[in-house]
């Protein structure tokens, strides 16, 4: 699930006007990163003000919320918030009116098993798989008892066959990272649930609100034994955690597919490891379902990263993001990988692709 709140909305919640003194998240990642391009999935959620360099001023008055960027003519924007969600409205569109973002309660589908029902990532009613304290809830076996999102490493070859489904990103007309000034003025705790809320727009008893607990009770909750986690607000948090963890000579590799495609049998045709040979560890980034981009990220140990080229039954082709884990000792034993593939914690590794929109990061050396 992809909320229906654009930057515009989190500035007008401010209900203030400023402009970036401090460098640009763009800026700030060149500034520590400046050998490490920014990938897809990071790029996605930058503001196009942060990546044309330019100031956002917001101005809040009768007539709405006026929004000019950078030089030259102003356009002026107005957000109006009613029931049916968010409405951005932009001068002269191309189809007369404006333009309505509204997006589902579907979730991100990753992957899919027979009969092509899919797995909800992140989203109601269970936490991510990707969290390792957590049993699958009933809806995530039911849904996809034979899902391919965790499979053995040994199944991991050259011609080896899952069966995928990538659908559309919806990340470009959706969340966005902000500046790390204006991310941590903003209240994130379970005690400040009902000021998030107010400050959002969103009605206590709504799927948005459940969402919204659901994604700080996961951030808060104790990582599994011998992990580092956090949940980074920013990118530039996500930036220090992960440089803190692996030094500044990094890799980043992320999930990247040529169209959106159907369910359908996909062959991996190459693979390469991305961990060093010196050590066996990354630092894995999932988006959740936030107003806002908000990444769990935690660093594990143990854990071997590879970058997977695959060509569908179409023809599609597709550069996926693995992690395979060597040591699941720690993981809830009622975890959806153990239920799905048959197996008891800490016995063989496990690995599971990931989504467009997660990152992971692994040392060059």
């Amino acid at each position: 699930m992809e909320f229906r709140f654009s930057l515009i909305f989190v500035l007008l919640s401010l209900a203030t006007v400023f402009c970036y003194a401090d460098l640009s998240p763009e800026d700030y990642w060149r500034s520590v990163l400046p050998n490490t391009p920014i990938p897809k999935a990071i790029t996605d959620l930058l503001s196009s003000d942060f990546l044309e360099g330019k100031s956002t001023s917001v101005n809040v008055g009768k007539g709405g919320v006026k929004v000019n960027t950078g030089k030259g003519k102003p356009t002026g924007t107005s957000v109006n918030v009613g029931k049916g969600g968010v409405n951005v409205h932009t001068p002269k569109p191309k189809s007369g009116g404006g333009s309505s973002v509204n997006v589902g309660k579907g979730g991100v589908n990753v992957h899919a098993g027979h009969k092509g029902k899919a797995i909800y990532v992140g989203v109601k009613p269970g936490y991510s798989p990707f969290n390792y304290l957590y049993a699958a809830t009933e809806t995530q076996l039911h849904d996809n008892p034979t899902t391919a999102l965790f499979f053995l490493e040994k199944n991991l070859h050259p011609n080896s066959k899952f069966t995928l489904h990538f659908p559309k990103q919806t990340t470009p007309s959706s969340t966005r990272f902000l500046p790390r000034h204006v991310a941590t003025s903003l209240p994130f705790s379970s005690q400040k649930l009902p000021q998030i809320l107010t400050r959002f727009s969103i009605l206590p008893t709504s799927f948005e609100a459940e969402t919204i607990r659901n994604t700080i009770q996961e951030c808060e909750a104790p990582g599994v034994i011998g992990e580092d986690k956090i949940c980074a607000t920013s990118l530039e948090s996500m930036v220090d955690f992960s440089t803190s963890r692996l030094g500044k000579e990094v890799t980043l590799i992320s999930t990247e597919v040529e169209k959106e495609t159907d369910l359908q049998s996909f062959t991996v045709v190459n693979l390469a490891k991305k961990s060093p040979s010196t050590a066996d560890s990354a630092v894995a980034c999932h988006k959740l379902s936030y107003p806002y981009a908000v990444f769990y990220c935690h660093f594990t140990q143990r854990t071997r990263a590879y970058k997977v080229s695959l060509v569908s039954a179409d023809g599609t082709k597709a550069d996926v993001a693995a992690l395979c884990h060597t040591d699941t000792s720690a993981w809830n034993p009622k975890h959806l990988a153990f239920q799905v593939l048959k197996v008891k914690p800490g016995t063989v590794p496990i690995c599971h692709f990931l989504p467009q929109d997660h990152v992971v990061w692994v040392s060059k050396y």
